[in-house]
């Protein structure tokens, strides 16, 4: 794969406030790239400075290979679509969809057929003589989305386009943008503070924290090997525990980390130093519920959370940190119960304290 878009050392400042560290991030060709993190993070800064709508203090934005840095939104070969829409009240859908290709001086035929294949790509040719104010929020969005897909720029920029839509429809809204990522084969960078959403959508997801990258790489990547605290904490529900090395081994000569009260084999991958601290984390869907004095850990059965298709045990472990277990529904722990819990040290995920 070729790289579409890069950064190179850009940052942006207002005043002594810093916006965005600099930052060095490569999308691929065709590829879905998800900007997440909590707000104030970077993430819009950066992807206005992509859409030219916010000029770098320093660096570089370039795209295929062009240094587009200095050049303005309409000339970058990018599309844009925003949580709020932006349509036109005054315009019908049809005519909404068309303003960006006659702004473009496209040809009359040309513009009939890219708005009625961008209608047909979002399923909203049967809507073309409505006006906004007659649509769903879904609908206005699926517009939104035909009006930037209709002059097939190789770069989409899309900034929280779902944040103002109910669950539902927000659900089948990404699996929408998910269809037409791979029927388009454009370059996909979209925004949101959601990480269900990011871990959905997306080819590989950028997180951010305090204007800079915390950590790039895939769903699985940043679920199953977060590199630090924040990305643990941030991507799915942790369960994190802190405590020292042990200075002798387990009976496997496995290091050992004594934490909530137990003492809790560590993985093999990376080193430890007896006697340090470290951070352990363990997800929810890791351990199993054993008898009491059977595994690594004991604790108390303090909530039970029904989910639908599992079931989410709460428990205060012997030092008081709080632990969650996912259990199948077929189990029937009782709140009050003391428990043991056993898990694969592989699948868990050593953190400096």
């Amino acid at each position: 794969m070729s790289a579409k878009l890069e950064t190179i050392g850009v940052a942006k400042s207002y005043g002594d406030a810093l916006a965005l560290q600099p930052t060095d991030l490569t999308v691929q060709t065709g590829e879905f790239l998800t900007l997440l993190g909590p707000s104030g993070s970077g993430k819009t800064t950066l992807l206005q400075m992509i859409a030219g709508l916010v000029a770098p203090t320093a660096g570089r934005i370039e795209i295929d290979g062009r240094d587009v840095t200095h050049v303005e939104p309409g000339k970058r070969g990018v599309g844009m679509v925003f949580q709020s829409y932006a349509l036109f009240p005054h315009m019908n859908v049809w005519d909404n969809v068309a303003y960006g290709l006659r702004m473009r001086r496209h040809s009359r035929d040309d513009i009939k057929r890219a708005v009625n294949d961008a209608l047909t790509m979002v399923h909203m040719n049967d809507y073309a003589k409505r006006y906004p104010k007659e649509l769903s929020g879904g609908q206005q969005q699926r517009i939104a989305l035909a009006r930037c897909f209709a002059y097939r720029p190789s770069v989409i920029l899309l900034d929280e386009p779902l944040g103002a839509l109910d669950k539902k429809l927000r659900e089948h809204m990404q699996s929408e943008i998910r269809r037409l990522h791979k029927e388009l084969g454009a370059t996909f960078v979209y925004v949101t503070h959601d990480q269900d959403e990011a871990l959905t959508l997306s080819d590989r997801i950028c997180l951010m924290n305090l204007a800079r990258v915390e950590q790039i790489g895939t769903p699985a990547d940043l679920y199953d090997r977060p590199a630090t605290r924040f990305a643990a904490q941030f991507i799915g529900h942790s369960n994190l525990l802190e405590g020292a090395v042990d200075q002798t081994r387990g009976s496997s000569g496995e290091a050992i980390l004594l934490a909530a009260g137990g003492r809790v084999p560590m993985p093999q991958s990376g080193s430890t130093t007896p006697g340090l601290k470290y951070c352990l984390l363990v997800r929810p869907e890791a351990p199993r519920l054993v008898e009491p004095n059977r595994g690594f850990l004991d604790g108390t059965i303090s909530d039970i959370v029904f989910f639908g298709s599992d079931t989410r045990v709460q428990l205060t472990m012997r030092d008081g940190t709080p632990f969650t277990v996912r259990c199948e529904r077929s189990l029937k722990p009782r709140i009050g119960d003391t428990v043991g819990l056993v898990w694969d040290p592989l699948r868990t995920t050593l953190l400096n304290a």
